[in-house]
């Protein structure tokens, strides 16, 4: 074979492979990207759907878009630091980290919703006993049950009076007093509400006195609130402590980064370095698991 052909053969096959390796990435690119538009359009349609349940109505456009922000910065919080061009086992991990945290940030806005949920619905039931309290002096001076929910309508506050006013419009509209109950139930999402639901339905069901029942759920809820506000004053310093032992690695770790960069930048670049963190988040995730369990006490 002559020398021309041996050069040809030597540069056609790294050529070959890096196509062939280019055409793979490529296809794996593309369908991750698909992927990825895929999730996030139905992770945003589900986010914005559960805005409007809370009364904030946010395009799922804007709710893809945060989460593509905070999915970024996340990205290059993780891959700066670790990029070294002299070091592919240090870039590697930064981009495998940074992608890694960059995927988990897609949820923040469902985090979000979950947090704000949950405070409407403490606050929600915080109004709950007040405005049973309201419906059964309705139903003494003789309204009907619809009129008693119209008197919290108009006399109560958010976010109770707008749950209330969405259920009697749901009934004005042909929905049936039973299903719109149900909707609000599933709607808010609350035991104490539930609670309410289920009195109201076998009350209508058999006769008995709204009144009375209300007063007993209300006195009932007011004492399982004070049990709960009691034992989250116990388990207050748990939840201290759990908080301190999972920020003080992350808050240790930054201020010696900035104290002493020489020191510490090698070290997150080295494959020790890496598998102690790992290990020291893995450790952190898992306390704080414990934590959680031993604190929540379910009233």
């Amino acid at each position: 074979m002559t020398p021309e052909a041996l050069s040809v053969i030597r540069w056609t096959a790294p050529a070959l492979l890096g196509l062939a390796f280019g055409g793979f990435a490529f296809t794996i690119v593309r369908a991750m990207g698909s992927g990825a538009g895929a999730y996030s359009d139905s992770m945003s349609t589900e986010t914005s759907r559960q805005f409007e349940d809370l009364f904030l109505f946010i395009p799922a456009k804007r709710i893809a878009e945060i989460g593509w922000a905070a999915a970024a910065a996340i990205f290059l919080l993780c891959f700066i630091p670790l990029f070294d061009m002299s070091n592919p086992i240090a870039t590697t991990a930064g981009l495998v980290l940074g992608l890694i945290f960059g995927a988990l940030a897609l949820s923040i806005p469902t985090k979000i919703v979950g947090v704000m949920r949950e405070r409407r619905r403490m606050k929600f039931n915080i109004q709950l006993v007040d405005a049973l309290g309201s419906m059964s002096n309705a139903l003494r001076a003789g309204f009907s049950i619809n009129q008693a929910f119209e008197t919290v309508v108009q006399n109560g506050e958010k976010p109770i009076s707008q749950e209330f006013g969405v259920m009697l419009q749901q009934m004005r509209v042909g929905m049936n007093f039973y299903d719109a109950l149900q909707s609000l139930d599933k709607r808010v999402g609350s035991d104490d509400l539930t609670l309410v639901v289920t009195a109201i339905d076998i009350a209508r069901r058999t006769g008995g006195n709204l009144t009375e029942i209300f007063d007993k759920i209300s006195l009932t809820i007011r004492e399982r609130m004070r049990i709960e506000r009691r034992v989250m004053t116990l388990t207050s310093q748990g939840r201290l402590q759990g908080i301190i032992v999972a920020c003080m690695p992350a808050v240790l770790g930054v201020a010696m980064t900035f104290l002493k960069p020489g020191l510490m930048i090698p070290f997150f670049k080295s494959v020790n370095g890496m598998i102690s963190v790992g290990i020291t988040v893995l450790l952190i995730a898992v306390g704080w698991f414990f934590i959680r369990k031993i604190i929540k006490i379910d009233v």
